[in-house]
């Protein structure tokens, strides 16, 4: 039986754009604060933002409760989460004497807040059910970028009369990853739930750390990666042509594109592990058949088989690894900025399409993630870029398959409470720009794993007699 697709025309009125400053109450607002970029950070110099949405259920919410208690909470506590992070307040900016961007704060900078009303269906756009990839467009906010400046993130509040807000958060991939981007938001949702005091500091959990000298690579990695994305856009860091526009995956996301959300509760993990084990050789016994592994080799054979078609057709599958465990010594989990790596695998379409297509997947991913946890977790980073633009290249030019995964249950999302309660659903927007599957925690704490999908209606249709049964 096909899936039912929802699609609605939402009506979205802009009610103020602002600018949400650092309070000037405190001392580090009023002084510049400057940031360098590490070879980590240009990494994603130009990749596409990261955009996620966290919708907040409150069903008697009118728009006089909305903008007298729960929108001046929320700018309060931005601005004076602001102050822990100043360089969110800043932009990404390239000095005409600088080799390399910076992140520059000056006093009087701030966050782009633009604040909405929205008449679309909120019950659809938090559900797992199947809607219009592009209905969440107009919830999430644009970064403000231009040759010369670029905003580190923006963000957007929607009200949905009687049913709730949204809160949507864009991240500029060069200035934080996900870990950083969650800290931050789960930063300003604890000083707005804790009511808002300016003298009270963030728990150590929650306070960032900005010391880039713990952050030690090969020499020259900075450059050669800076190096490798110019000459994609057809400038060379030698001359005054220095931009600072962000790439657009694929030339952005397709209109037919679909959402949808699965979800892998423990019991299918049992079974999926109960599944696999039987079949692996003795050798491979003592793979690492960890949540994340099962999901990724999971969610990987299904979107190959809902896609289907000719075997000799090849998949490049990736992830990326936080390394600030992994690197010696150690980084702190606080680390502002970004600290992870890529891994990636190509396959033919056919290792997936057989009845061993599963088990194949799981080999795979336990060998790229043992392969990580061995070796020094900066290995071949020299060449990782290079290999990345390649597979990305040949994903326009040919009917190569991408799967890579955004998020992850680490994160703890479904934690985020501004003091209205937890989360009623949270979705990455940009994974229909990028080819990537979502991962995050269960909303209910039952230690299963919600998979967030935009496909074409017609793999979203295949995937999803493949979900429910293929366990």
């Amino acid at each position: 039986m096909d899936m039912v697709f929802h699609n609605q025309r939402d009506r979205m009125e802009i009610l103020e754009v602002t600018q949400v400053a650092p309070t000037s109450n405190s001392p580090e607002s009023t002084t510049e604060f400057r940031l360098p970029l590490t070879f980590s950070d240009i990494l994603w110099f130009t990749s596409p933002p990261v955009e996620r949405l966290f919708f907040y259920q409150l069903d008697e919410l009118t728009p006089a409760c909305f903008n007298s208690v729960i929108l001046p909470k929320l700018k309060r506590s931005l601005s004076l989460t602001l102050v822990h992070y100043l360089p969110l307040a800043g932009n990404l900016k390239w000095p005409p004497n600088e080799p390399k961007p910076i992140i520059l704060y000056n006093p009087n900078d701030g966050v782009s807040l633009t604040v909405a009303h929205s008449d679309a269906d909120f019950n659809i756009l938090s559900s797992n059910g199947v809607y219009d990839a592009a209905e969440l467009h107009p919830l999430k906010p644009d970064l403000v970028t231009s040759d010369i400046s670029a905003s580190a993130i923006a963000v957007q509040v929607t009200l949905f009369p009687n049913k709730g807000f949204c809160i949507g958060i864009t991240a500029h991939h060069a200035v934080l990853d996900g870990q950083t981007t969650t800290m931050f938001i789960k930063s300003w949702a604890h000083i707005c739930k804790q009511g808002n005091d300016e003298n009270s500091p963030l728990p150590p959990e929650l306070t960032p750390f900005f010391d880039r000298s713990v952050i030690k690579g090969p020499d020259g990695l900075d450059m050669l990666y800076l190096n490798q994305w110019l000459a994609t856009s057809g400038l060379d860091s030698d001359t005054s042509k220095k931009s600072l526009k962000i790439t657009s995956a694929g030339g952005g996301a397709a209109s037919d594109l679909v959402r949808a959300t699965f979800e892998i509760t423990r019991e299918d993990f049992k079974k999926l592990r109960e599944r696999v084990l039987p079949k692996l050789p003795d050798s491979g016994k003592e793979m690492h058949l960890s949540t994340f592994v099962l999901s990724f080799a999971y969610v990987t054979t299904c979107m190959v088989k809902a896609r289907g078609g000719d075997g000799d057709r090849k998949v490049a599958f990736a992830f990326t690894a936080d390394c600030r465990p992994r690197l010696n010594p150690p980084v702190s989990q606080n680390y502002f900025g970004n600290c992870n790596r890529p891994k990636f695998e190509v396959a033919k379409a056919r290792d997936f399409l057989d009845e061993n297509g599963f088990v194949f997947a799981v080999q795979k991913a336990s060998g790229m993630v043992k392969d990580l946890m061995e070796r020094w977790v900066l290995e071949g980073m020299e060449r990782i870029l290079s290999y990345s633009l390649d597979v990305l290249k040949e994903t326009s030019e040919s009917n190569l398959q991408i799967i890579t995964v955004a998020g992850s249950p680490r994160f703890g999302v479904y934690g985020t409470d501004f003091g209205w309660g937890k989360p009623h659903k949270v979705v990455i927007v940009s994974i229909d720009k990028s080819g990537a599957i979502s991962m995050a925690e269960s909303r209910d704490g039952s230690g299963g794993v919600e998979i967030g999908l935009a496909l074409n209606k017609h793999e979203m249709n295949n995937i999803s007699w493949l979900f429910p049964r293929y366990v």
